[in-house]
């Protein structure tokens, strides 16, 4: 796409699609109740030098500002990174990792398998993050962070996740019966 820049050793596998406008809309009221106006990305996607990016990853180009992929980075196929982004130099990302619009991830960072990161979000140099992670928020402090649920059965997460909603009113009523005891 246009203005779209590439460092020097550079390879893009196929099908990888970088300078696309980003997902961005306005309610448009004045057309249709509901209805959504496209908002003009007019940014670039500068990518750096010896950095790879997989087959069927699509970078988007930034809304005013640039969206950038650092030096040395490494992207494995079907990624998502959206307009505005900042990626850090030499972080690498698993397959199916998404990254809403206007994050900045810091260098030597890892996002593994079908991470995700919600839109407007930092995370420090030497973050991890573990496969199928939600990232809600900003993360300013290296190391590594899971939040991922193993798969059970519907009615039996839904047990545990009532129990996890008053997990810290349970423990205080624990350490409060201790105290009798």
């Amino acid at each position: 796409y246009r203005g779209t820049q590439i460092g020097d050793r550079c390879l893009l596998h196929s099908h990888a699609t970088l300078g696309a406008e980003g997902f961005g809309f306005a309610p448009d009221n004045t057309v249709e109740k509901g209805a959504w106006c496209r908002i003009a990305q007019f940014g670039r996607v500068v990518v750096g030098n010896d950095v790879e990016i997989g087959a069927s990853t699509a970078i988007d180009r930034g809304a005013l500002s640039d969206t950038i992929v650092g030096n040395g980075v490494k992207l494995d196929s079907h990624i998502m990174i959206g307009h505005n982004c900042v990626i850090g130099d030499h972080t690498a990302m698993a397959a199916c990792v998404g990254i809403a619009g206007s994050s900045i991830i810091g260098k030597r960072c890892t996002l593994a398998g079908a991470a995700m990161l919600a839109g407007h979000l930092e995370l420090a140099d030497d973050v991890h993050i573990s496969g199928a992670t939600g990232v809600m928020s900003s993360i300013n402090k290296p190391g590594r962070y899971t939040s991922a649920y193993p798969i059970e059965e519907h009615s039996e997460w839904q047990k545990n996740a009532a129990v996890i909603k008053n997990l810290y009113k349970l423990r205080r009523r624990v350490q409060e019966l201790e105290k009798k005891l």
